[in-house]
């Protein structure tokens, strides 16, 4: 079944590689009933470009809690991949689109959040803690009985964009150098855009995560026939693997603190780490992404834009 997709922040970077992505791929394309990208620049080159390829542009106005949930019903959405749009108001703007997909009664939620900031230190990297209280706000809907929002929602950690590696352009070509405040000795992991809006591909058009309904659906259609998801209390799931399996204590144990994570919304994350487990595929490693990006590099030299790219979306 189509899913009705709707996308924020498609002025951005991200937002735009994302749509973008799925448009051009037939595999995903197809499994796309409409798509609407919602932005604060509507006549923003991003936005224009979608608007052509038959996106339907719809302008996003903060500090509108009701004329946004109007606006998220009006689309038909019954997915919504939510990214915080590079904004000084970034955190005020990202929690009031939360609530309106509440609101909304949107079920499939995608969050675009950055790894690393659950270990950001508040006062050191604040920017980067905030993904951790939105990625909260998110997860809170699980729970909340007044909305059909965020049964199985799911929550992405990309990491450094290694198109941000085109803002030292400059010093690569002048200077054969790319001066980065990392360290000597640290090393963390460069991903191309590309492969974050693949893995949000595949999530998007899912469902990738699959609820108890969803797995039971699942095995009806290749058994042929009928069978129904059980919510059992852990004590019932440890009588019935006691009984009619050979699991060892360790094993037992392990899943069933396993079923307690997914009952307790803590499974709802999918890193960088775990982009061939969804996509079946591998990200393109620095190297390739170097390759790809040759020819501009060694294109004459112009002054470095003012206009980052980084994980602000």
């Amino acid at each position: 079944m189509a899913r009705n997709l709707a996308i924020t922040a498609v002025d951005g970077y991200t937002g735009f590689t994302i749509a973008d992505y799925i448009l051009q791929n037939d595999s995903f394309r197809k499994k796309i009933g409409t798509l609407t990208g919602l932005t604060l620049a509507p006549n923003s080159p991003h936005a224009k470009e979608l608007a052509k390829q038959g996106v339907k542009i719809v302008t996003h106005k903060p500090g509108r809690l009701k004329e946004m949930v109007a606006l998220l019903e009006s689309t038909g959405a019954d997915t919504i991949c939510l990214i915080p749009p590079a904004h000084e108001e970034k955190f005020g703007i990202t929690e009031e689109l939360i609530e309106a997909t509440k609101k909304a009664n949107v079920p499939n939620v995608c969050f675009i959040s950055t790894a690393g900031c659950d270990l950001a230190d508040p006062n050191r990297q604040p920017v980067l803690r905030e993904f951790v209280e939105l990625e909260t706000l998110v997860m809170a809907a699980k729970g909340d009985p007044g909305t059909s929002t965020g049964h199985s929602p799911v929550i992405i950690r990309p990491g450094f964009y290694a198109e941000n590696l085109l803002l030292y352009k400059t010093q690569i070509q002048e200077e054969h150098s790319i001066p980065l405040p990392i360290g000597e000795n640290h090393k963390f992991a460069p991903m191309a855009l590309k492969d974050l809006a693949n893995v949000a591909a595949h999530v998007l058009t899912g469902p990738l995560l699959c609820a108890g309904k969803e797995l039971a659906e699942a095995a009806s259609q290749a058994l042929e026939t009928e069978i129904q998801f059980e919510n059992i209390s852990e004590r019932e799931a440890k009588k019935v693997l006691t009984e009619q399996s050979s699991l060892n204590p360790a094993e037992l144990r392990y899943l069933l603190e396993y079923y307690a994570l997914v009952r307790e919304g803590k499974t709802n994350y999918i890193s960088t780490t775990a982009f061939h487990d969804v996509t079946g595929q591998h990200p393109l490693e620095p190297p390739e992404f170097f390759k790809g990006i040759k020819n501009e590099l060694l294109a004459a030299s112009t002054p470095p834009s003012k206009k980052r790219k980084t994980n602000g979306h």
